[in-house]
This record gives C-alpha cells, structure tokens and sequence, in this order.
C-alpha cells in the first residue's frame, strides 16, 4: 500500500510509501487519504497525526505525472482527479486533531499541497520546497492557493507561483511556509508531537477550530466560540489542569 496509518500511543502516521516513485501521488492514494485521516481523526487514543515519507530524502514530487498526463485529457478523470485532491487537502487541512508534517527532500507540487494543508511542518536542511503549475500550462486552485497565501502572505505566494522554482529549506522558513527546519527532523517532530500530545486535548482541538475560524474569514467571536470558551471551566481538562498546576505534578489528562 502507498499510504498507510500507523499509530503508537497518542500518535498516528500517515506514511507516504512510494519512494520508486519518489512518493508521487497516484489517483488511488488520493482517493485513500480521506478514509485514512478520518480513521485517525475518529481514534479517541490518537490526539496528533504526523505525516511523513517511509523513505529518508523525499516527501512527495505531488502527482504522479504520467498517469496525470493521460488521464488529464478525459474530461471525466480529469473531473474525478480534482475533486479527489481537493477532498485531500480540503479535509487536511480541517482535520480537528493536530497534524505535522515531516519533510525531508524534495516536497513539490501536490507534495507541497499536502505539507501546507498540515499544522505545522518541521524539515531537513535538504528539503526543497515549490509548487509548478506555471511550468505545466496549469491554473493553482483557489482553496489550495489560500492555503499559501494564509502561510506566506500574498506577495511570497505570487513569487512561488508565478516562478515554479524551488526553495531551500532556510529560505522556506524564513517566509513562513516552514516552522522548523532540524538535521535530525525525525527525533524534532516527534519531540514536537509529544509535546502536543501530554497537552489538553480539548482545549488543542479548540485552538485550532478558533484558529480555522480566523483564517476562514470569522474576525470576532460568535454564540458558538463564546460556549466554547465558557465550558472549559466545567471541563474534566480544566479541573485537571488546575489539580496539577496546585500540586506541582504534570498534568494526566484523559
């Protein structure tokens, strides 16, 4: 199987498993992803999902361009490839569970998709970041577009896009697009995962629907947001926040 779910206590990994093919996405393993993420996402032991490559110096070259070149020519395939993308990234990046991505090597195309519908990236020095639709006589879709541009801003967006060329991992983190850039990115993201993990689930779970709000155009709290925020205090979360804080323990949350 090109994509498989692991999981280990807290943490599951969606591992990218084509490396013959330099991890590049056929219709099939767009198709599996969904299914996949919902199973972790559905998982009450699972509180972070990591993305990653089984193989060391590739994240993913996006789609698999042969099968693309072919199929992009039938009207219906071509129709079914884009909802399959989009349903993809579209369910990434709105998954309610903390996701990271781990990027070590080249992550272009629908790769760099994948990695910007993620939380948080964490990469090796030799990643190489970039997204080539100007190369290919091809027009960046809206909702994955937005998803730069939320990272980014709009001018570094238009740079990657207009240009198709491919940035270091340095110069991908000074603009946003990486937040972590380690030589050892395996031990670093799973340190990172860890961390998240031991933290509330409640309340990461609600930072993040807060922060899907902002980006998705909500620019002041509502009836729902405001519950949000008032129930935490009658929480199991908050009372063993509390507990442990006073006792000066870690905090066990369930």
């Amino acid at each position: 199987m090109s994509l498989r779910l692991e999981k280990q206590g807290a943490i599951a990994r969606l591992t990218i498993d084509r490396a013959a093919k330099r991890n590049a996405f056929t219709q099939a393993m767009w198709e599996a992803l969904p299914p996949l993420l919902a199973e972790a996402m559905a998982d009450p032991a699972i509180r972070v999902l990591v993305v990653q490559s089984a193989a060391a110096g590739v994240f993913s070259t996006g789609a698999d361009i042969h099968e693309f070149s072919t199929g992009a020519l039938d009207p219906e395939w071509r129709a079914m490839n884009q909802a399959s993308i989009r349903a993809a990234q579209f369910e990434l990046a709105r998954a309610p569970k903390p996701v990271i991505a781990l990027i070590d090597g080249d992550c272009v195309g629908g790769g760099c998709g994948l990695a910007i519908a993620c939380d948080i990236r964490v990469a090796s020095p030799r990643a190489r970041f970039g997204i080539t639709p100007a190369k290919l006589g091809l027009v960046y879709s809206l909702h994955d577009t937005k998803l730069l541009v939320d990272l980014v801003g709009p001018a570094q967006a238009k740079r990657i896009l207009f240009s198709g060329q491919l940035l270091d991992a340095a110069e991908a983190q000074r603009i946003g697009l990486v937040e972590i850039v380690s030589s050892d990115v395996q031990s670093e993201g799973d340190a990172l995962a860890a961390v998240i993990a031991e933290n509330s689930p409640h309340a990461v779970r609600g930072v993040k629907s807060v922060v899907r709000r902002v980006l998705d155009g909500q620019a002041d709290d509502d009836a729902e947001t405001r519950q949000l925020f008032s129930d935490a205090f009658l929480g199991e979360d908050f009372a063993e926040g509390v507990a442990a804080f006073l006792e000066k323990r870690k905090a066990r949350f369930k």
